[in-house]
């Protein structure tokens, strides 16, 4: 999940500059996605979490392992490897601009908080996204108990960062 959990954090790092929306308004009169997404920010986080993808393929064609875990392979060849990577780190994002929209069509603000709905946008972009390229490593890599702890994990791991982030100066809000 490392290629899905660094796009967001790197996003907020590294982004500014221009809105995706480029500032036009859906037809209920609110703005699109808002100032908050940004394509700086986009592919900056695609960057991010794509880079580190690869770290963990090139340990796992080395046979490293932390805590006697193996690296993922992300699938049975490079290519497939690098698709898996890329559709988990872009997912991330979608899903966390899909979220986005829908809490514009809300009327809430850019930064109000959705429970559960913040933490696991991305999470459900990125396995919507490796589901659509590689089904059969999808299925056969997120099995039910990886599924739960994610799911379970992943609030906690959120809410954690983004308090650093909020610490740090990154985010306006600690949520």
């Amino acid at each position: 999940m490392l290629p899905a959990y660094l796009p967001n954090p790197f996003a907020a790092v590294f982004g500014g500059g221009k809105p995706i929306d480029g500032g036009r308004t859906y037809k209920d009169g609110r703005r699109v996605l808002g100032d908050g997404k940004t394509y700086r920010g986009l592919f900056s986080g695609i960057f991010c979490g794509f880079i580190a993808g690869c770290i963990e393929i090139w340990l796992s064609s080395r046979g490293f392992e932390v805590i006697g875990i193996k690296m993922p392979a992300f699938g049975p060849d490079y290519k497939s490897a690098l698709i898996v990577v890329l559709a988990l780190s872009s997912g991330a994002l979608f899903g966390d601009m899909f979220k986005s929209f829908f809490k514009r069509r809300m009327g809430l603000k850019r930064g109000a908080s959705l429970p559960l709905v913040d933490q696991l946008d991305f999470v459900v972009g990125a396995w919507v996204f490796t589901y659509l390229v590689a089904p059969e490593w999808f299925v056969s890599n997120f099995t039910h108990g990886i599924i739960l702890t994610v799911i379970i994990i992943t609030p906690l791991l959120h809410l954690t960062t983004n308090i650093i982030g909020y610490l740090i100066g990154v985010k306006k809000e600690p949520w």
